[in-house]
């Protein structure tokens, strides 16, 4: 019971943290922070499922995330009809062919007796595939960037709404990280968080070079919002909005910010609460504790009849789905996809802190160290600038004082790591540590 009295002043103290960022700064910060918190709640219980379940150190958790930003991209954006024409089938017969060539080689390589025939067998099918590949899929991406770059230079996506993007973007995390289970899981934690690590550079960069895909570094903009959330503009413009809330003496410009965050909240907080549902029913059940022998001693699970590298496996996808998820989530809020912002700085090793800060095994600690962490990385950006100010106040104006005060937003770095060293110190299991 004085478990329970603790964990709920420690969400209380977090809680009066947006309180008071709203009393003493906006409300339509703390809300923007608040939403950002809840996403990082739920990438942290994703990594949580993966580390504290199943003793899993992957470090692409970023490629999870821009996975889901992708997606809705694919879903939602307004397709593009002209520049589909010009080259999409050819980009897509040569993706197919590409598929076909691994398969291929792969049946080839199955099927053959090994020894020196087989390798070159193999070699020459793959040699000549990535040729015929290269040659169908760069045609087919020329034609395609090639109609009104400035503007398009994609083929765009299907036009449908923004929920649904959601789904598809923990589907693509999921299938992604299959193919990465079934390529590194095998391999020491070490070496697994070197690949995964890898792996997801991988992802980022294609985002970044593929502009037949999702213009690149040019962005995507314009991106659909979920339903029901609004445009800012449509409800300074419906003239019912406006009447109630000069009504109550708003206005209703910070009336119509503030009311898209609440809905926003509603929204991601619905998805944590049946993530979290679902979480703890899977921890406490059966597939759980199985997961947590699994963790604890490998070889001992392994002689008690269990498969071992398929579980790790299945709890690999199931927490890099719910990254996508959360990715997705993410890009539908901002309504743009830049994929310059996804530093494993913020997707992936932000997200290990909170998951150790809230405690490790726990979906509890995960989603408080989400919330935590999620405010201080952004409220320390905002508020930073201002205690710096106090603290040169006393300097001459000069290049000192200017450098100290443009370098203060990333007091927030400083900062991550002096909470996460008194963690370790004082709380080594997190702040709401596993049963």
């Amino acid at each position: 019971m004085a478990h329970s009295y603790r964990n709920l002043l420690l969400f209380a103290a977090v809680g009066l943290l947006f309180i008071l960022t709203g009393i003493f700064q906006s409300w339509n910060l703390s809300l923007q922070i608040l939403n950002i918190g809840i996403l990082s709640a739920i990438m942290a219980l994703g990594v949580n499922m993966q580390w504290g379940y199943a003793g899993l150190f992957s470090t692409g958790v970023v490629g999870s995330v821009a996975l889901g930003g992708l997606a809705v991209v694919v879903v939602s954006a307004p397709p593009v009809p002209e520049a589909f024409a010009a080259g999409g089938w050819t980009v897509l017969g040569g993706l197919v062919l590409g598929v076909a060539v691994i398969v291929a080689a792969t049946l080839l390589y199955r099927s053959m007796k090994p020894g020196r025939a087989r390798g070159l067998a193999v070699a020459a099918v793959v040699v000549m595939g990535f040729f015929l590949y290269r040659y169908v899929f760069d045609s087919g991406v020329a034609a395609v960037e090639a109609f009104n770059p400035a503007t398009y230079g994609n083929i765009g996506g299907f036009g449908l709404p923004s929920l649904l993007a959601w789904p598809v973007g923990a589907l693509f995390a999921g299938i992604a990280a299959w193919v990465i289970g079934k390529i590194a899981l095998g391999l020491r934690s070490d070496y697994l968080a070197i690949a995964t690590l890898g792996i997801a550079e991988i992802v980022v960069v294609v985002l970044k070079s593929e502009d037949w895909l999702a213009r690149g570094v040019k962005n995507i903009t314009g991106l659909p919002r979920p339903w029901p959330v609004p445009l800012e503009v449509d409800l300074q413009a419906d003239a019912g909005f406006v009447d109630f809330v000069t009504r109550w003496g708003w206005e209703p410009i910070g009336a119509s910010t503030i009311l898209v965050k609440l809905l926003y909240m509603a929204l991601f907080g619905t998805v944590l609460l049946v993530l979290i549902w679902g979480s703890e029913r899977a921890l406490n059940s059966p597939w759980g504790r199985m997961m947590r022998a699994i963790r604890d001693n490998e070889i001992a699970a392994s002689a008690m009849g269990k498969n071992v590298t398929k579980r790790h496996l299945q709890v690999f996808i199931i927490g890099s789905a719910v990254v996508g998820l959360a990715g997705a989530m993410l890009t539908s809020m901002e309504g743009q996809l830049v994929p310059g912002v996804y530093s494993p700085l913020r997707f992936t090793f932000l997200i290990w802190v909170m998951v150790i800060v809230g405690g490790s095994g726990n979906n509890w600690g995960s989603v408080l160290g989400g919330l935590l962490l999620g405010w201080l990385w952004l409220a320390v950006e905002y508020l930073g600038p201002n205690l710096m100010g106090y603290i040169t106040a006393a300097l001459p104006p000069g290049d000192l004082k200017t450098h100290l005060i443009d370098s203060a937003q990333h007091m927030r770095l400083v900062t991550l790591g002096v909470v996460l060293l008194l963690v370790l110190r004082f709380a080594p299991r997190g702040l709401i540590p596993e049963k």
